[in-house]
C-alpha cells in the first residue's frame, strides 16, 4: 500500500498513514483547517489516531481516511467538493465529482461523543450540500438544501457542527441536485467508533461504498439521467481488476462495512466462510438477532456490517451475486450469439467495419481470454466486459468483485497484496484422465416414474 499518496495543496506530504492533528500550521489554526487531498486509487493503511479519544481505525478499500485537527476540544475536518479524475481500473479513467481529490471522498472517523465540525468548500460548478446519512443531529445540520439550509453557493464554505451521538457506520452525500451529483460520484463513508475501543473490536475492519456509473466506451463523463441501465458497477468507484484485495491474517476476526448508494439492491456473497450481519445504518444488531449467512442483500441507501473469522487459507471471491454486476462497460445491448455461426459473415462485415470482431458464439469467456492476451481491440477509455488474470488464466469477472486473501504470518498492520495463494499438494481441482462412462438413461416404463409423469386427467369439476 502506498502511504505517501497525499498531495500538499499548500500542505505537506505525509510521511506515513497517520498524521498528528496538531501538526497543521498556525495560519490554519486561526482559520480553516488546511486541505488534504489524495489522487491515487490504492488502499491506504489505516489512519492511527494521534489526538482525541482512542479507536480502532478502519481500512477504506481503494481509499483513505481524512485527517483532522483538534480545536478547543472539537474535532475539525475540511471537505472540498470538486471535480476529480478517478481511475476506474487500469486503462480507464472517469471525470467525476468527489471530495478532496477522490470519488468517493475520504472516510471520516470519529468517536462516539466527539464534538465534530466539518468545513465544506464548494468547488463544483453548481450549488451543493452535505447530508450526514443516518446521523442523529440538529435539524439545521441535516444538509437538505432549501429545507434545512440554503444550498452552498459555488466558491463558498459552509460549516456543519454536531455531536457524534451513536456508534455505527454511516455515509455522506449531497441533498442538492442529488441525482446529478451522486451519479457523478459525490459521496463518502463515515464511521463513528464506540467510546470503548474493546466493544465489538475486530482485528481488521474494512469499509467501502457500492456505486454505479453509465459511461459510454470512449467517453469520460457519466450520463446523469440514467435510472436503470448502468454499465459500470463499482466499489468505491473502482471496477475489478482495479479493486484491491482484502488482505487478512488467518484466524483474524474481520469486519466488512458496506454502504449502498446505487439505484438497486446488491446481494453481496463471500466464498469459503460464513458470516453474521452485526450492524446496519440503525446500529448494532443484538447477538440474539444474528444468524449465519454467506450472502446478504443490501438495499438502496442501506449499510451492512458483516463479521467472520478468517480461518480458511486461500484467495476467496467476494462479489455481488447479480451476475451482470460482475461485468464491465460493454455489457449492454450485446445480442446473444450462442450457437450462431459467424465465420461466413466476418469477411463481408470487415469490408464495411474493419475492426469488427465476432463474439459470443460459444459464450462470453472468449472476451476474457482475448482481453487477457491483449488481443482484443477496445474503444478508447473503456474496459472489457470481463477481465482480470489469475495464476491459472482469465478470471472472467469485472465490476463488483474482489478477493479476500487469507494468509498466515502477516504482521498486524500488513495489508500488502501477498500475491496468488500457493495451494498445498493435492488441494487443487485437477483434470480426470480416465474414461468417462456412458450416460445411463432411465426408462419411463419404470412404474414409479410413469406414475410421477402421468398427466392428471380432467375430472369434470374444474371451473365449478
Amino acid at each position: 500500500m502506498d502511504s505517501n499518496q497525499f498531495s500538499r495543496r499548500n500542505f505537506f506530504k505525509l510521511a506515513g498513514a497517520g498524521i498528528a492533528a496538531t501538526a497543521v500550521s498556525r495560519v490554519a489554526l486561526a482559520a480553516l483547517p488546511e486541505i488534504i487531498s489524495a489522487e491515487k486509487a490504492s488502499t491506504q493503511a489505516p489512519l492511527q489516531p494521534n489526538t482525541g479519544r482512542p479507536y480502532n481505525p478502519v481500512v477504506t478499500l481503494n481509499g483513505w481516511s481524512l485527517p483532522w485537527r483538534m480545536q478547543n476540544g472539537v474535532k475539525e475536518f475540511h471537505l472540498v467538493a470538486e471535480p476529480v479524475i478517478r481511475e476506474i481500473a487500469p486503462g480507464m479513467k472517469a471525470h467525476l465529482w468527489g471530495y478532496n481529490g477522490q470519488s468517493p471522498g475520504p472516510t471520516i472517523e470519529v468517536v462516539e461523543g466527539d464534538k465534530v465540525r466539518v468545513f465544506v468548500t464548494n468547488r463544483l460548478p453548481e450549488v451543493t450540500s452535505v447530508h450526514w446519512h443516518g446521523q442523529r443531529l440538529p435539524n439545521g445540520m441535516d444538509g437538505v438544501s432549501g429545507l434545512t439550509q440554503p444550498a452552498i453557493p459555488v466558491g463558498k464554505t459552509y460549516v456543519y457542527e454536531f455531536e457524534a451521538k451513536r456508534a455505527g457506520t454511516f455515509m455522506y452525500h449531497p441533498h442538492a441536485d442529488e441525482m446529478t451529483q451522486m451519479a457523478m460520484g459525490l459521496m463518502g463513508s463515515w464511521v463513528t467508533h464506540p467510546k470503548n475501543p474493546k466493544f465489538m473490536a475486530v482485528d481488521r475492519d474494512f469499509i467501502f461504498l457500492l456505486n454505479a456509473y453509465d459511461i459510454d466506451p470512449g467517453s469520460y463523463t457519466p450520463k446523469i439521467n440514467t435510472m436503470l441501465n448502468f454499465n459500470l458497477w463499482t466499489w468505491n468507484s473502482r471496477a475489478f481488476p482495479g479493486i484491491d484485495p482484502l488482505v487478512v491474517r488467518k484466524n483474524d476476526k474481520v469486519r466488512i462495512r458496506i454502504g449502498n448508494l446505487t439505484m438497486t439492491n446488491h446481494p453481496i456473497h463471500i466464498h469459503g466462510h460464513e458470516f453474521v450481519v452485526t450492524g446496519t445504518d440503525g446500529g448494532w444488531v443484538p447477538p440474539t438477532a444474528r444468524w449465519p449467512e454467506v450472502t446478504t442483500d443490501i438495499g438502496v441507501g442501506q449499510m451492512r456490517a458483516i463479521e467472520f473469522i478468517a480461518n480458511e487459507l486461500g484467495d476467496w471471491s467476494l462479489h455481488c451475486h447479480k451476475s451482470h454486476h460482475t461485468m464491465n462497460a460493454m455489457g449492454h445491448e450485446v445480442p446473444t450469439m450462442l450457437g450462431v455461426k459467424q465465420d461466413d459473415l466476418v469477411e463481408k462485415i470487415n469490408k464495411l467495419v474493419p475492426d469488427y470482431m465476432p463474439m459470443g458464439e460459444t459464450g462470453m469467456n472468449e472476451m476474457s481470454d482475448m482481453a487477457a492476451m491483449m488481443d482484443m481491440p477496445l474503444p478508447e477509455n473503456t474496459l472489457p466486459m470481463m477481465t482480470g488474470k489469475g495464476q491459472y488464466g482469465a478470471i472472467n469477472m469485472g465490476g463488483m468483485f474482489s478477493l479476500l486473501k487469507v494468509r498466515e504470518g502477516l504482521a498486524k498492520n500488513d495489508f500488502k497484496d501477498p500475491g496468488p495463494y500457493q495451494h498445498p499438494k493435492n488441494t487443487r481441482a485437477y483434470e480426470f484422465k480416465g474414461e468417462v462412462p456412458e450416460v445411463q438413461r432411465q426408462s419411463v416404463d419404470d412404474e414409479k416414474t410413469a406414475i410421477e409423469l402421468q398427466v392428471r386427467k380432467p375430472t369434470g369439476h374444474e371451473g365449478h
